[in-house]
């Protein structure tokens, strides 16, 4: 029997905007329609989708393909739940503002939004947000074996828990990893780096500026989220401990070495500009063979593998972060997460909650990535079954050699949930220390008096 594809002036007809969202054939999203068959993997719950029916949330989150893909699905969740949800894009720069200023009012003006994981210790010291226990245990609101807790990826939970309690459910997230030109390496016989030594050679064997081809990148905008997104893994790498002795230290003889490998290879490998430059200038410089290495958000690997821009496809590799001296790997630990606000009253937490258990289980994060009909696909689904399915495997393998094993590799053992200081202060900490790297970076301060200077002006926040 041929299915039923619904025409343009079929949908006109009927006005049902859920339409569009139809399924037809195993798991790939061709139209827009919410039918039963659409819905029966959820229905499988053992939980009332449609208790809080007929309320209205809003939900905050930045302008990003992988929340496009989820928007493009809520007439689902709409026909699954009748839960109204309203979306509302904000820049990554103004969602950590307007979400604390949202919770430190008590309006409730979103339900939940996409939350920064280094927010939970704040989030959670002034009880602004629920502890997500509460709604797991529930039986009515959620059923244990559908959702399976246990299979969205360990780190990113443990990112967004404070004292043994998850605040925050994960919804998409990445790592860093090595970003190299195969060919490149294999002209000059290396190998990808094992070690942040061999890294700095590696760059310093393929840096010939006279060719327009810099050796290496990384981010040295200041920002907590930006030159402060990889010198914590530098840090840590080099056996620093952000609370050393009770004490946040920031300083010391650990991170003087982190700090003054991270100069070395700006100063001598990259780009000038790099001091200046974000995870997306330097994708873009190195998907136009300028660069010909960095480490950075295995989502990137999506913008240098873009076919209406990119000069270097096919001739990509990845691996691992590098071992610092001490011996370790240590990637970055990040997600957006989906926190549930406190100022709400019953029927939207709950509302809130089915709709964070909807974008978190296995069926949507599938739907919104290897089997969304759109031309984005997302590389940082939260379930570790996903990783190992064969059909988003065969997807991710597209972005170029060893893309899926060193990702898999960071997300299970390169994680380190102190990779950056974990306490309500952050937001103020990070970029002081972002002042501190940026400092460093641009020769306005010495490695050890930039960062003896950031722990002088910490040490107020931490008594306050």
């Amino acid at each position: 029997m041929t299915p039923f594809k619904p025409t343009r002036r079929t949908l006109l007809k009927t006005g049902t905007a859920a339409a569009a969202l139809a399924t037809f054939g195993p798991g790939i999203l061709r139209h827009a329609s919410a039918q039963d068959a659409d819905l029966a993997p959820y229905k499988s719950a053992q939980i009332d989708w449609q208790q809080v029916s007929g309320e209205t949330i809003t939900v905050a989150v930045i302008p990003a393909s992988y929340f496009e893909n989820l928007i493009t699905l809520a007439p689902q969740f709409k026909a699954l739940t009748g839960i109204d949800v309203r979306f509302e894009k904000i820049p990554p720069a103004q969602i950590r503002q307007k979400s604390v200023i949202d919770l430190t009012s008590k309006t409730g003006t979103y339900a939940t939004h996409a939350a920064d994981p280094m927010y939970y210790a704040l989030y959670a010291a002034n009880k602004w947000v629920e502890p997500l226990d509460t709604y797991l245990n529930d039986k009515a609101l959620t059923d244990q074996a559908w959702f399976k807790l246990d299979d969205i990826i360990p780190a990113w939970r443990s990112a967004n828990g404070i004292d043994g309690k998850l605040y925050g459910m994960p919804y998409d997230g990445e790592v860093t990893i090595q970003v190299y030109r195969k060919d490149l390496y294999d002209a000059k016989g290396l190998k990808p780096a094992d070690t942040l030594e061999a890294y700095m050679a590696n760059a310093a064997a393929l840096n010939t500026p006279n060719d327009r081809v810099w050796g290496a990148a990384l981010r040295g905008v200041a920002g907590a989220g930006q030159n402060m997104y990889i010198y914590p893994s530098l840090f840590r790498e080099f056996g620093g401990d952000w609370m050393k002795g009770g004490k946040l230290s920031v300083n010391g003889p650990e991170a003087e070495g982190a700090l003054a490998w991270y100069v070395d290879i700006m100063k001598k490998y990259a780009p000038t500009a790099a001091a200046n430059w974000n995870w997306p200038d330097i994708a873009d410089a190195f998907s136009q063979g300028t660069v010909a290495s960095y480490i950075d958000a295995h989502s990137s690997a999506s913008v240098v593998n873009n076919p209406e821009k990119s000069k270097v496809i096919g001739k990509v590799a990845y691996a691992r972060w590098p071992k610092g001296p001490s011996g370790k790997r240590t990637t970055s630990i990040w997600n957006w997460g989906f926190p549930i606000n406190s100022a709400l009253p019953e029927k939207k937490r709950k509302a809130t909650w089915l709709f964070i258990q909807w974008a978190a289980s296995a069926e949507t994060q599938a739907r919104t990535a290897h089997k969304f009909a759109g031309p984005t696909k997302r590389s940082g689904v939260n379930r570790t079954s996903i990783w190992k399915d064969p059909d988003y495997i065969k997807l991710m393998s597209g972005f170029g050699d060893n893309f899926v094993e060193a990702t898999m590799g960071a997300l299970q053992d390169d994680t380190d949930v102190d990779w950056r200081p974990r306490v309500p202060q952050w937001p103020a900490i990070g970029d002081t220390m972002a002042t501190a790297i940026q400092s460093a970076l641009s020769g306005q301060a010495t490695i050890k008096a930039a960062l003896d200077d950031a722990q002088r002006r910490i040490e107020p926040m931490m008594r306050g």
